[in-house]
């Protein structure tokens, strides 16, 4: 399985307009090779660069989505997936996008291909998907950009 995006490649730069500074919508993804068996997909955003002054865990939740289905094969940009969005650390059930306080942060787009559907509200955060999803992935897969507040393209 593999996620790309046509706005950043692995390890570039996070082009601004999805983030803080720009329009705040996700970019584009694509979902490559999910396995036939899968019942649905997981989406979560996170940072784990984050001030340990800002949060003592040093993770930020940017979006939870699950229940997504398996065939879908591309989220366009600055849409609302298929599926069900928990909640970020913000508490918002919506993509938030990159917005670092204080340098270069690594955000991880991570997609999993589940064998069943998860049984729960749009007010699952991510700790709880990830417990839920406990001992039902098929395949996981990531996508890693970064990001520094005035120093974005595009």
């Amino acid at each position: 399985m593999k996620l790309t995006s046509k706005a950043f490649s692995e390890g570039g730069i996070i082009p601004s307009v999805y983030t803080c500074e720009g329009k705040n919508g996700n970019p584009p993804l694509e979902f490559h090779n999910v396995p036939a068996g899968a019942k649905s997909l997981v989406l979560i955003v996170d940072d784990p660069d984050v001030p340990a002054s800002v949060r003592p865990d040093q993770m930020w939740d940017h979006w939870v989505v699950f229940n997504i289905p398996p065939e879908t094969k591309l989220l366009t940009e600055r849409t609302t997936p298929p599926g069900i969005q928990g909640k970020n650390t913000s508490g918002q059930s919506k993509y938030m996008g990159p917005c670092p306080p204080d340098r270069e942060h690594r955000y991880f787009f991570k997609l999993y291909a589940l064998d069943k559907m998860l049984d729960l509200t749009s007010n699952a955060t991510k700790k709880e998907v990830e417990l839920a999803m406990k001992g039902h992935v098929l395949a996981d897969t990531h996508l890693m950009g970064k990001y520094e507040k005035g120093k974005g393209k595009g």
